[in-house]
């Protein structure tokens, strides 16, 4: 059974109900994830706080959950490394090869999917 006390990160989340972090978010939180958003113009979506940047993050992180563009991710990557999450989920179109690699020399482990279909199939 997951233990869903754990924290999940959502790099890019968003206020929009049409983007998917932002479904991502409701869906997590729904299924009583603990959620640390991350966006540097919010301080919070739907009561939930929101920190500007993963420096900002000191809580052990579980899963980091990704919804930027890799260009913007590139400057992040050791911010990633330094944050030690358990694994990182590449939704579509964050995917990276330089990121992904760089993060499993790390010790992270990878994983290009879907947070929505993950949590939809119970594979979350």
């Amino acid at each position: 059974m997951i233990n869903k006390q754990k924290n999940i990160v959502i790099l890019g989340a968003s206020n929009k109900p049409g983007r998917y972090s932002y479904m991502a978010l409701q869906r997590l939180k729904s299924n009583g994830y603990t959620i640390i958003p991350v966006h540097p113009k919010y301080k919070e979506i739907d009561g939930i706080a929101v920190v500007s940047r993963l420096q900002d993050i000191k809580d052990e992180i579980d899963t980091l959950t990704l919804y930027i563009n890799p260009t913007l991710l590139l400057p992040m990557i050791e911010d990633i490394i330094k944050l030690s999450p358990r694994r990182v989920i590449f939704n579509p179109g964050t995917e990276s090869l330089e990121i992904k690699t760089r993060l499993k020399i790390s010790g992270i482990e990878c994983m290009e999917a879907c947070t929505l279909v993950l949590l939809s199939t119970g594979q979350f």
